[in-house]
């Protein structure tokens, strides 16, 4: 696919992907209606972010539940089994993972994986017939996204990235702003996301591994990249950027980030993120005024405010839950994810742009 169709392409799977959000969200107008089936979700990897947060959302769904697992760890599956009463038979280990096409109980398999499985596992999930849920970031390079693309589209999965983020209510207010040009040409966009990581649990060592994926740009960078692009609605089409490491511990990895993105339309994005800094907001400059969020990426208190007074602090119970009900849906009713594939695959281009810029010292065009 060519830059040029790539770019109409994307714009036209967001503006599915919005009407799609404003569907899900319940506002007027908007029937939503109700499904007897609920989809089974099946988690790959059960690290912190399922153990602590993916599994009690998912008790808290209307459209899927929790009935698999994915582990490579033989003590949690008792642990798991017990509090969430999973069947000896929606219990996998990674090398037997290609079986769960056996399996009915199971729609998706969500893949909660070090980054750098999650190319490997998305596609042995797409193969077996299950829709692919995978974590951001989707995976280390492009050509790792295409791969896991093209596995979904030849198998007829679904498959959505996990960013949260754009089903967020004040998030999904941001983009209507846009959408809506309500306060003018967008000029510029200031973004930060990070947060002190004493990387001190045997679980976390990965984000330290440059081969897995680690480092504070895969890690926590693609929320801001995430947002520039979604605040904008357009592509990035130059980087550039400096990468910084204090502590001993990030010696392969980079421990904080700067980047510069410029945009087709003229807007120029400040971006930052970090794994030695506690930071969190999202500022946008207009022609008309300014709006944004602080904090803009936390798992609750999203909130902000615009120049004309506008706050915005609507509250939902749980924003994981809103996301997978939100995907269970799209899959229920055979429409449009909010976040597809393609929206995974651009922010990775630009990962791999800021590392060619941070190397060269020198803009680099995307």
């Amino acid at each position: 696919m060519n830059n040029m169709n790539r770019r109409s392409f994307i714009k036209q799977v967001s503006a599915l992907g919005g009407a799609a959000a404003v569907a899900s969200l319940g506002f007027p107008g908007i029937v939503t209606g109700k499904h007897q089936r609920k989809v089974g979700v099946a988690l790959a990897g059960l690290g912190y972010y399922s153990t602590d947060e993916l599994a009690p959302a998912l008790q808290l769904t209307e459209h899927c539940e929790l009935r698999g697992i994915v582990t490579g760890s033989p003590w949690k599956i008792p642990v798991w089994q017990e509090k969430y009463g999973i069947p000896d038979k929606n219990v996998y280990n990674y090398e037997n993972l290609y079986t769960i096409a056996d399996n009915p109980d199971i729609d998706v398999v969500y893949i909660v994986l070090p980054n750098s499985l999650h190319m490997k596992y998305s596609v042995i999930a797409a193969e077996a017939g299950k829709h692919v849920w995978c974590e951001k970031p989707m995976a280390l390079t492009v050509d790792e996204c295409e791969k896991i693309i093209g596995a979904c589209e030849k198998n007829r999965v679904k498959l959505t990235i996990g960013y949260r983020m754009q089903h967020e209510p004040n998030t999904r207010e941001i983009i209507r702003f846009r959408e809506e040009n309500r306060y003018g040409t967008i000029r510029s966009v200031e973004a930060s996301a990070g947060y002190y990581s004493r990387i001190a649990r045997r679980e976390d060592s990965w984000k330290l591994q440059s081969a897995m994926g680690g480092g504070a740009t895969y890690d926590m960078g693609v929320y801001p990249i995430n947002a520039a692009r979604y605040v904008t609605g357009e592509e990035p089409v130059s980087v550039s950027a400096r990468l910084e490491s204090n502590r001993s511990q990030f010696d392969e990895v980079d421990e904080t980030a700067w980047y510069e993105l410029t945009f087709p339309g003229g807007a120029r994005a400040s971006l930052m993120t970090s794994m030695g800094e506690n930071i969190n907001r999202l500022h946008v400059d207009t022609r008309d005024g300014w709006y944004g969020l602080q904090p803009f990426s936390t798992y609750s208190g999203i909130s902000g405010e615009t120049s004309d007074g506008v706050i915005l602090n609507k509250r939902i119970p749980n924003q994981q839950a809103l996301q997978m009900d939100n995907d269970a849906r799209a899959i229920l009713e055979n429409s449009d994810v909010i976040v597809p594939g393609m929206d995974g695959l651009e922010d990775i281009r630009v990962v791999e742009a800021i590392f060619k810029a941070a190397d060269s010292g020198e803009e680099v065009r995307i």
